[in-house]
């Protein structure tokens, strides 16, 4: 009896040390974690840290032109648009960034003229401005907004008369350009802004590592005097910065500039998606390295973090793609080719986007409104449905427009006006879809519906085979 009582003692000590044991193990398998959680935040911090450390310690400034007092002037009325933290830059108001996208070519230059292209002074900051964005960076309403002004929108420049808006940065580089900018929209504050050459958008393009885009057609065009190239074909393909500049470049199609305008969002949406998060802030150095050279601005390196961040931590549903309202001056064969812009339309716009006089928001009426379908799904039957199902709704004023060349999974409510309240009121009638504040719709329209497979699913649910399935 002794033994065996010392026998069950002997196993129950051994059970309490095993028992002892596992829940040291548990220990130090959580205080390892924790120690990895924690050695992987001071890594991440570290890698911040170092990523600022490292643009703050660049030696080549990223203001590259010498501004006036005056010129200064028009970009300071805001004030600090940043302040630091423990972590990173943050911005403490909405700020406005005027985005000017250069590309000189000879003829703009009359030194050149006659003789062969300098490309290095082509693809200099001067001449007339091939692209002009407006970004609105809201951090109160946790959006970002792209508003893409018509290179050849009229408007009137001080000491050249009527002329194309993209002229002000010839006669009076940026700081000329934000003020027509700024009159153009009901005087809009400017508060900085980046001028970028087709190079620095090429290796930028490259640095984020390409993007993936749908080409709607096959894109052919050649211009020595621009030393221009373009040979794309029509399809989804991922695109390197040579490329992107070629699908960004292309003019020669229904719409000419505005049909580049539309792709110039197209392209921003799809990088913004594919490249810009987080991991993008550690990776800022290496990318500034690359394109600084290319690149004009008065932002600080603080301020210019601040926006990068905020950009990364937008959720994409809150990037809105807008376009200065206007209409074609007529065929431009006789005349000189304006987009003339819609005041009354632009005073809406930027009093419901940049806080700028009222929005003048009025109750919506399904049968005043202009809706357009660009189909997608290759089905006449389901755009027909769509036309019905629309007029059951109270919508009357119906075109059915080109098709939309990229095959869409999920339906499409593009706000071609800026206004979302038209898109989430045909959306609520229809019961699917997705609401997209951008201009890649049909420029006449208030809505315009790009339609994807899921209008054939439903259709398919609701009448049990409508379409043969």
């Amino acid at each position: 009896m002794p033994a065996r009582k010392t026998q069950e003692k002997s196993t129950s000590g051994s059970k309490t040390t095993n028992s002892v044991r596992k829940k040291l193990t548990k220990v130090k398998q959580g205080r390892w974690l924790w120690l990895w959680l924690a050695f992987s935040g001071v890594a991440m911090l570290s890698a911040t840290a170092g990523a600022m450390l490292a643009v703050s310690l660049s030696s080549t400034p990223l203001l590259q032109s010498k501004l006036t007092a005056a010129e200064e002037a028009i970009f300071s009325k805001g004030g600090s648009i940043s302040r630091s933290s423990m972590r990173l830059p943050e911005l403490t108001r909405p700020v406005n960034i005027l985005i000017l996208g250069c590309k000189v070519i000879a003829s703009d230059l009359p030194e050149l003229k006659g003789k062969e292209p300098d490309y290095e002074k082509v693809n200099s900051f001067e001449g007339p401005t091939d692209t002009m964005l407006l970004l609105r960076f809201d951090p109160e309403a946790e959006k970002l907004k792209v508003l893409s002004i018509p290179r050849d929108t009229q408007t009137y420049i001080e000491g050249q008369g009527v002329s194309k808006i993209n002229s002000a940065n010839a006669l009076g580089g940026p700081a000329l350009s934000a003020k027509v900018t700024s009159e153009l929209l009901e005087g809009v504050g400017i508060d900085r802004y980046i001028r970028v050459n087709v190079q620095g958008v090429q290796s930028l393009v490259d640095a984020l590592g390409g993007v993936t885009v749908y080409v709607p057609q096959d894109m052919k065009y050649q211009d020595d005097s621009q030393h221009l190239y373009i040979n794309l074909k029509k399809g989804k393909q991922h695109l390197d910065g040579d490329k992107a500049l070629q699908f960004l470049r292309f003019r020669y199609d229904k719409f000419g500039d505005i049909g580049r305008v539309q792709r110039q969002q197209i392209l921003m949406r799809a990088l913004m998606e594919q490249a810009l998060n987080p991991a993008t802030l550690a990776r800022l150095p290496k990318i500034l390295s690359l394109i600084q050279s290319h690149l004009d601005t008065n932002l600080s390196v603080e301020e210019l973090v601040a926006l990068v961040g905020f950009g990364a931590q937008t959720n994409r549903s809150k990037v809105q793609m807008l376009m200065v309202p206007g209409q074609f001056n007529g065929t431009g064969q006789r005349e000189i080719s304006y987009w003339l812009p819609d005041h009354r339309r632009i005073q809406q716009m930027v009093g419901q986007h940049f806080d700028q006089g009222s929005s003048d928001r009025t109750n919506i009426d399904p049968a005043s409104l202009r809706v357009a379908i660009q189909d997608s799904t290759g089905k006449p039957e389901a755009v027909q449905s769509l036309v019905s199902t629309l007029k059951q709704a109270g919508y009357q004023n119906i075109l059915v427009d080109d098709s939309w060349r990229e095959p869409l999974r999920v339906t499409r409510l593009v706000a071609q006006q800026g206004d979302d309240s038209p898109a989430n009121a045909v959306r609520k009638s229809l019961g699917f879809g997705e609401v997209r504040v951008d201009s890649t719709g049909t420029l006449d329209s208030d809505v315009t519906i790009q339609l994807g497979d899921d209008w054939l699913q439903k259709k398919s649910s609701d009448s049990k085979g409508f379409f043969g399935f």
